[in-house]
């Protein structure tokens, strides 16, 4: 899914008339602020499961917005530039170490040049009821992350019940560490599949 990255709600519909257009059940991943996407899309009845992958994963009434003020003392700070006509980027000379430090330079430079506008609203957008309260999940821990604190990460994985995994890497993990961005997805569909095939089993006795 591309996220027009306008608003939640636009971003939560174009999810959402995916999901109305497949057969079956589906895993939702998203990273950073597709977590927040996940979390409010992931109610739809076709959603088996959320895997987050360095990513938001708000409460009932929560934003990026609101998760990401007043951050602890020696927290990264997010290199977020004021708005431009509504919209959000970060400040490319910041980029690579903030955001991809583990990847190639060129890599990094290329990554900043080629942002996707993100829209003040997006930021703000509140989830309304959270996915996770009511299905499986599965959270990828970037340990090096500069831009969403490991620790963040972890506090919002437990109280999210999520199955955790932990891999050394930078806030652009899903490039830098792809097999344990790819690890974890197997991991939750395979656990999925077998919950699946089990239920099938027990409700046909």
């Amino acid at each position: 899914m591309q996220n027009p990255t306008v608003t939640l709600e636009e971003d939560v519909a174009a999810t959402q008339q995916v999901l109305d257009q497949l057969d079956g059940p589906t895993l939702l991943v998203g990273h950073s602020y597709g977590g927040v996407v996940i979390t409010e899309s992931g109610t739809h009845d076709k959603v088996a499961g959320l895997v987050y992958i360095a990513a938001f994963a708000p409460d009932q009434g929560e934003s990026v917005s609101t998760l990401i003020a007043d951050p602890p003392p020696g927290a990264p700070v997010p290199p977020i530039l004021p708005p431009q006509d509504g919209f959000l980027f970060l400040d490319r000379d910041k980029f690579a170490a903030s955001f991809a430090a583990d990847v190639s330079q060129d890599l990094a430079s290329f990554m900043a040049d080629a942002q996707t506008p993100w829209g003040l609203d997006a930021l703000n957008g509140t989830v309304t009821q959270p996915a996770w309260k009511n299905k499986p999940s599965w959270y990828l821990v970037a340990t090096d992350d500069r831009m969403i604190p490991p620790p963040a990460q972890r506090a919002m994985a437990e109280r999210a019940g999520s199955t955790v995994a932990e891999a050394p890497g930078s806030h652009a993990i899903y490039v830098s560490q792809p097999a344990a961005v790819a690890d974890l997805i197997t991991e939750a569909a395979r656990s999925l599949q077998s919950s699946l095939i089990l239920e099938a089993a027990t409700s046909s006795n």
